[in-house]
This record gives structure tokens, sequence and C-alpha cells, in this order.
């Protein structure tokens, strides 16, 4: 991965601007920009195009592109990319139309390319590769692969592991929107054959995890130890910790999920005996007992 040819689609939204310098720095192999009837030729020493095409006449195969594009124009970048024959996508951009993400899905599907997000804030490998806007500063060299729908969340937990002398291996980050492109399982089975990769951390908001059979997916098909934590477990069930207009939506429709699925969650994991961490500061306890033993 650290090797990867990567694009930006989108290059001129100022917050792809100011992360594609930072991305350089960190060696991500960053060859171009895309940025339809943009009469400039380069920006910060990456080339401009207008089409994906034409960055692969120019300069070959690419692995990624990275989208930063406004969210009605996802879905032609994310087709674009793909008629390109890029087989991992990134989409930067939250809350895309729901049927737009649907379609890319299934066309994804169809040509077996990799889609993270939408609202994904990336992926990085700590001092060799940043794929978004994942700050390097939070995170260090190591052996611990963590998973995450929560990119603050993430921050606060490399912390708590670099304050133990820890790191990372890989972070991802899936997105935030309520269909994403790929799933825990695929990132989980990703990190179990991921060398360098030692110790796994899934964490997400309890409302996100709603596959009662992951727990069994990871006592049945990985090798390696997991440990998990779900913000909102120490909270009242019942509250829904969704962003405002969803709760609003809910209320109004009468559509407020039961906490049953929760609780059939949180014992699905405990009697995998995977560990639930009980705040984010405990992971890296968890992470050198688990070493330890």
């Amino acid at each position: 991965m650290k090797e990867s040819t990567v694009i930006i689609q989108g290059i001129t939204n100022p917050l792809a601007l100011y992360y594609a310098e930072k991305m350089k720095k960190t060696g991500t192999n960053l060859v171009a920009g895309i940025a339809p009837g943009e009469e400039i030729a380069a920006v910060a020493g990456i080339p401009i195009f207008d089409l994906v095409e034409d960055v692969v006449l120019k300069i070959g195969k690419i692995d990624t592109s990275l989208i930063f594009v406004p969210p009605y124009q996802v879905l032609d970048a994310g087709l674009e990319a793909i008629a390109s024959g890029i087989k991992q996508i990134i989409i930067i951009t939250p809350q895309i139309p729901p049927l737009d993400m649907v379609r890319l899905k299934q066309k994804a599907a169809a040509t077996n390319t990799v889609i993270i997000g939408p609202g994904s804030s990336g992926i990085i490998i700590p001092e060799k590769l940043c794929l978004g806007i994942l700050d390097q500063e939070f995170y260090a060299p190591g052996n611990v692969g963590i998973i995450s729908t929560t990119d603050y969340l993430s921050y606060e937990i490399s912390l708590a592991l670099k304050k133990a002398e820890l790191g990372e291996s890989i972070v991802v980050s899936l997105g935030k929107d309520d269909i994403t492109g790929s799933s825990w399982q695929y990132w989980l089975q990703y990190l179990q054959e991921d060398e360098n990769t030692k110790i796994i951390v899934m964490t997400a908001p309890l409302n996100v995890i709603y596959e009662e059979n992951l727990a069994e997916y990871i006592t049945n098909s990985l090798s390696k130890p997991v440990i998990a934590y779900f913000l909102g477990l120490q909270a009242p069930l019942e509250k829904n910790f969704k962003d405002a207009a969803t709760i609003i939506a809910n209320q109004l429709s009468y559509s407020v999920p039961s906490d049953s699925r929760y609780h059939l969650l949180l014992d699905t994991f405990k009697q995998a005996k995977i560990p639930l961490a009980k705040n984010p500061s405990e992971i890296s306890d968890l992470v050198l007992k688990i070493m330890k033993s």
C-alpha cells in the first residue's frame, strides 16, 4: 500500500489543498489532482488534469483516488475513477445521497473496487503513508491496527498508545455516513493478514455496530487478539447517539431504535471473550496486558 500511486479528485477544495501538502511530506506518492475546467497547471507541485483518464494516459496505473468533491458530484467522480481502473477509492466528502451511494457500491462490487467512506478521514501508516485527512502528529509506528468510524476518538486512542510507548501499524477510518463502502469484516481480515499488525482495535459509536454476527466472525476467522471500544457503552442504551438532525427525524417519525439489539450485541462480544474497553485510555492497558500474556 505504501508504494501506491494516488490522485485527488477535487484537489482545488481548500481541505484537499491543505492536506495534499501534508500527505506529500509524509511520503505519499501523490501524482496528480483532478479539477475539471480549472485553468491551472499545478498546485503545491502536483500536476492538475481535467479527467482521471488523462492522468492514466499520462502517468499509467493509479492505485487510489481520494474524493473531495461536493456530495452531489461524488457518484460521477467515483464512477469515473472505477472506469479508469482505480481499485481503491476513499471518499472524504460526507453526506452523500443514499441512492448515489447504493449505485456506487453496486458498481464497485461488480469491478472488485474497494470503497472507503463516505465521510472517511482516510488511512494512515505512521511515518510512511497518509491517504486523507488524518494528522500524522497523533500517531507513532507500532503493531496496533485501528479500525474506526470516529476519527477524533482514534486520535485519543493513539495518544494513549503513544504515552504507553506503543504505536499503530495502520489506522483505517471507515466513514460516518449510514451507507458506507467497505465492511468491518473486510478490514478485520486485512489486519489479520497484515504482518505488521499484532493486535487489532475496533472503535465506533454503539449504534453503528449493528451486526450481531461480528463477534462470531472475529472468533471464527481471526487469530489475532481484538479489543473493542463502543462509544456510549457507559450511557443508558435507550439514548440515541446519532447527529441532531437524525435524532429529531427519528422522534418525529416515532422510529427511535430499540435498545434490545444493543444488549444482544454486547452479550455476544462478552460471550466471545472479546475485551471491551470502558474508555479510550483503558485500551493501552488492555494492549499491554495482551502483549505480556
